[in-house]
């Protein structure tokens, strides 16, 4: 499953998703691809009818070579924030 919660000023929040469900059939994929993800934010996109701001985590599917080609050529409308690596000071337990 993939996800992405939407806000926007003045009306209610939103959960859009997507569902890959594996069931172990010969050449079928187990998870999502880039592709999965592109499709997903256009979606998205359509859906909310507005630009969209992304905030992304390190994931390896977000750092292939199709999505940043996806995000430079949409960058009228989407634009992303990678979030570190590893950050203690976003964690509130790690200082305990």
């Amino acid at each position: 499953m993939a996800g992405m919660t939407c806000f926007k000023p003045g009306e209610r929040s939103r959960l859009i998703y997507a569902v890959r469900e594996y069931r172990g059939r010969k050449n079928e994929l187990k998870g999502f691809g880039w592709r999965d993800f592109r499709d997903l934010i256009v979606r998205t996109r359509i859906q909310i009818g507005g630009p969209i701001v992304l905030a992304w985590d390190n994931l390896r599917l977000h750092l292939t070579v199709g999505m940043p080609e996806f995000i430079a050529a949409n960058a009228d409308w989407l634009t992303v924030f990678r979030l570190p690596t590893y950050a203690p000071n976003l964690n509130p337990t790690e200082s305990v």
